[in-house]
């Protein structure tokens, strides 16, 4: 197999860029932008270290995150697995990229920006959820705001079908790599156990 090794090798490739893929860039949180982004209740937070790339799916009960002006968004980290992947990336490069979706919403909108994280109790405080606040919030100051096309998700019918049947179960996963776990009550139980540890 052989391999691009330069981008002007790559560009050969392809066509100029659609005009409207450039134009549509924004570097703040347009009123349309706002009104997007405050549906989302999931996002994907993309973010780079020493050790390579993370992407965490990020979801809560209303708003994934809150715009705190017409550059910043505030997303609270809820309670997960303790692994701290895009916290620690976070603390060592501020790159950050999400991207927002809403079920049977076609478009995906995208934020590329910096962020930094903070625990300060006047911040941390103002999200509650069942009586629970996060531990840190993220602060991303936008630095591009765009609407990525329909056709991914047109054709990966991701609203439109359920493939799920006889897929692999979490605790099959964990199996997998720890023979000794016994997969089917942590599966059995999960559906009852994960409400009292999602905040």
């Amino acid at each position: 197999m052989r391999v691009l090794e330069d981008i002007a090798a790559l560009e050969a490739l392809y066509d100029a860029p659609v005009p409207a893929s450039l134009s549509k860039v924004t570097d703040r949180l347009t009123p349309l932008y706002r009104r997007w982004i405050e549906t989302a209740r999931f996002c994907v937070l993309s973010t780079v270290g020493p050790e390579g790339t993370d992407a965490s799916p990020r979801g809560d009960d209303g708003p994934v995150v809150r715009i705190a002006d017409d550059r910043r968004l505030l997303l609270p980290d809820w309670r997960g697995n303790n692994r701290l992947d895009g916290l620690r990336n976070i603390l060592r490069d501020g790159r950050v990229s999400l991207m927002f979706m809403v079920p049977g919403a076609m478009n995906v909108v995208r934020v590329n920006g910096r962020a930094v994280l903070t625990a300060d109790p006047e911040v941390t405080t103002t999200f509650e959820q069942r009586g629970k606040h996060p531990k840190v919030v993220i602060v991303i100051t936008a630095t591009e705001v765009y609407f990525q096309c329909a056709k991914a998700v047109m054709r990966a019918g991701l609203w439109t079908r359920d493939d799920s049947a006889g897929l692999p179960t979490a605790g099959q996963f964990i199996a997998e790599q720890d023979p000794e776990f016994d997969a089917e009550p942590y599966d059995r139980t999960y559906p009852d156990e994960a409400p009292k540890r999602m905040w």
